[in-house]
């Protein structure tokens, strides 16, 4: 079996990203990844920046696919991974067809939608809001005539926005009810903090202006007990915090929603049902690190809210305690495609300095860590407060493994 300089697992903005480094630096890359398509989250973003420019996530992918093309890494698409395995001197990704052994393995798998389960959610018509994503901005077809978005967050509203600028219809959006699963997303107070952190993009000055005093949590408390009825309004879409999907209604097919109303604590007032017609509801119940191969392959892990969930345990030069393993992108921690991005440019140096001894590579990696710190800063939205607080965090425990070993 042929053993390659490096492995790459994934193909988006990542994984693309470090597989141009790592071929600049006249190593032998293998890029996989199970969607047809190279590119990632890329391919169904599509949003206007405070600044007035357009991100094209397809636009920003076909450069990097074309960039590694260029610089000949091997790309290969439709390729399941289902285990890394670690032998003497390399390792072996196993796939759905061939194997592939390789001295360095970059795992960037990117992140997965939460589920938030509400009554009749497996009927036809019911979808991740990631879903709807993709079906209308990468595959060009119609979710539906008329929907309505279940789950307030930074996600769902970044998408529901793509999907109006696709001529889809929109009802509003709305919390799911409280159950032992959505207990965070059901709760107005914490979906109210949350919101505070995405108002910037709102067209409405006046919603700009009032996030700025939404910090402070008595305005918080004020603003949820007389929150609207009709909902606060983001491109002409209601956004409610004191309403709840109780149920989605259907027999063969999705037909209509149940809406109630809840208190600020999100329990709901009783007699408050409403009907709401729809052919399509959309659950957004956020984003978690895609880490199963990470953990398969023997990484240590570590749980940080700030991060999202359970990532696996690395440094900034995207280095894994596992020696031969890294990570980069969403695997690490919720953050946005550009930031995915340069953690792959970080990660594709860090490989190369690693198997080359170039001294030269040294510089450009410090100059890729810090470009990361630059576009987290710069973000236009977080999916997480405090981020940097648990990049520190991460940070530190891989030094503490190092150290110990």
């Amino acid at each position: 079996m042929q053993i390659n300089d490096i492995a790459i697992i994934g193909a988006g903005p990542a994984g693309l990203s470090a597989a141009i480094q790592c071929r600049e630096h006249d190593l032998s890359v293998v890029v996989v990844d199970e969607f047809p398509k190279a590119g990632g989250r890329l391919l169904g973003q599509l949003h206007e920046e405070p600044n007035g420019e357009w991100w094209n996530g397809i636009k920003e992918s076909t450069l990097l696919i074309d960039q590694a093309n260029e610089l000949q890494a091997d790309i290969r698409l439709g390729v399941s991974v289902h285990h890394i395995e670690q032998l003497e001197e390399h390792f072996v990704v196993h796939t759905n067809k061939a194997n592939i052994a390789a001295q360095k393995v970059l795992i960037a798998t990117g992140a997965a939608e939460t589920a938030a389960p509400v009554p009749g959610w497996t009927l036809p018509g019911v979808m991740s809001i990631g879903a709807a994503q993709v079906m209308t901005n990468v595959h060009r077809v119609s979710v539906g005539d008329k929907g309505i978005v279940v789950g307030v967050n930074v996600l769902s509203a970044a998408i529901a926005r793509e999907l109006q600028l696709a001529g889809t219809k929109l009802h509003s959006m709305a919390l799911p009810v409280s159950n032992v699963v959505s207990e965070d997303q059901s709760n107005p107070r914490q979906v109210m903090e949350r919101l505070v952190r995405i108002a910037h993009l709102a067209p409405s000055a006046f919603i700009k202006f009032g996030s700025k005093f939404a910090t402070f949590e008595f305005v918080r408390n004020i603003a949820l007990n007389f929150y609207p009825k009709g909902g606060i309004k983001m491109w002409d879409m209601p956004i409610h915090l004191r309403k709840a999907i109780k149920e989605i209604n259907g027999t063969d097919r999705v037909e209509s929603v149940t809406m109630v109303d809840v208190t600020p604590d999100g329990d709901i007032i009783r007699d408050s049902e409403q009907t709401i017609d729809v052919d399509f509801v959309c659950i957004a119940g956020g984003l978690y690190p895609l880490a199963e191969l990470a953990a398969v392959v023997g990484c240590p892990f570590e749980y940080s809210e700030e991060l999202g969930g359970h990532v696996p345990i690395h440094n900034e030069a995207m280095e894994t305690p596992i020696e031969g393993i890294y990570v980069a992108g969403n695997i690490t921690g919720i953050e946005s495609a550009k930031v995915a991005r340069e953690q792959g440019k970080v990660a594709g140096l860090s490989i190369a300095k690693a198997m080359t001894n170039q001294a030269t590579i040294d510089e450009k990696l410090q100059a890729a860590i810090a470009g990361v710190q630059k576009t987290r800063d710069e973000a236009t939205i977080q999916f997480h407060p405090q981020i940097d607080k648990g990049r520190a965090k991460i940070t530190a425990s891989h030094e503490r493994i190092r150290s110990s070993n």
